[in-house]
């Protein structure tokens, strides 16, 4: 059997496939079907500083090779994070990866200080969110607030800091080095792509927020692109998502440059999905010949 060992943001995870923020909840609904150890890690649900209800639905539509949601981050809040969910997380041999979101850059510093002590692994700061100070543009999609932002929360906690970017820019490569100067130890790429569809029946958007986030196979292809490009522009890891189905979609993110993956939507058709790709993985690197699968990160070879 390949060493599926990898190492990101200085933390080693057995191997690389963590199911992405949103997709998996806190792995309480999966339990019944496998051990949840056999997973690299999870990125847990979103969590903001206060409990949010979320957006009015419908918040979530299948599309062709995909799916759109607009659920809102909705959780319980971070005390109830850490005072009920963790608990239970820590049990369970996997690491750990907090994924944050917060309205304005102090929120989310103080809740980047509120998991300092705790026992999560990594944090993960969601830069897709409004910031709602600067008119409800998007932390992620400007490299000035981008990387004051993670400075703040790089300031606030001592966890090993990953950030999470917003494809819907211009250069993904500019604001992954803001946050790459600011502080950050890693960043994962892709969030969701922005997206719309329309009931031509009721001539009303399928989704109340009008618009939401698309991923699926469809973004695919993207998300390789922007994986590869920020790989090749910055000098720390980076966490490949976006589309992820198979074992041969986690092995051409590697490749791509990406240390780890993380996969979401294909969790919603077949729940099963991370630990396939994971016995995917291995089995590929065994009949390959790769002994490691860390070695094959960012081994594409460009024409």
């Amino acid at each position: 059997m390949a060493d599926l060992r990898v190492s990101l943001a200085g933390v080693e995870f057995k191997n690389p496939v963590i199911p992405a923020s949103g997709t998996y909840g806190y792995g309480r609904e999966y339990e019944a079907l496998y051990p949840l150890s056999k997973l690299g890690g999870i990125s847990v649900k979103g969590t903001t500083l206060h409990e949010r209800n979320g957006n009015i639905p419908p918040r979530i539509a299948e599309t062709p090779m995909g799916m759109l949601n607009s659920v809102g981050l909705q959780n319980g809040g971070a005390e109830k994070f850490i005072k009920y969910e963790l608990p239970n997380l820590v049990t369970k041999d996997t690491r750990i990866v907090a994924n944050i979101a917060g309205s304005t850059i102090e929120e989310c510093a103080e809740l980047a200080g509120m998991l300092n002590d705790t026992a999560v692994d990594m944090v993960e700061l969601n830069i897709s969110c409004p910031n709602v100070k600067a008119g409800g543009a998007a932390f992620g999609t400007d490299c000035t607030v981008a990387g004051a932002v993670t400075k703040a929360v790089r300031d606030a906690c001592s966890k090993p800091l990953m950030v999470k970017l917003s494809p819907n820019v211009t250069s993904i490569t500019e604001i992954a080095k803001s946050v790459e100067a600011n502080g950050a130890d890693a960043v994962s790429l892709i969030n969701t792509l922005l997206g719309m569809r329309i009931d031509i029946k009721t001539r009303r958007p399928v989704l109340h927020n009008n618009v939401g986030g698309l991923s699926g196979p469809a973004v695919f292809p993207v998300a390789v692109r922007m994986v590869w490009q920020t790989a090749n522009a910055v000098k720390i890891p980076v966490c490949g998502m976006g589309g992820i189905s198979t074992a041969e979609d986690a092995i051409e993110m590697m490749m791509a440059g990406a240390s780890a993956v993380q996969v979401g939507a294909a969790i919603f058709r077949d729940p099963y999905a991370p630990v396939k790709i994971i016995d995917g993985m291995n089995e590929w690197c065994d009949r390959n010949g790769i002994k490691a699968i860390k070695d094959i990160v960012g081994t594409v070879k460009p024409w």
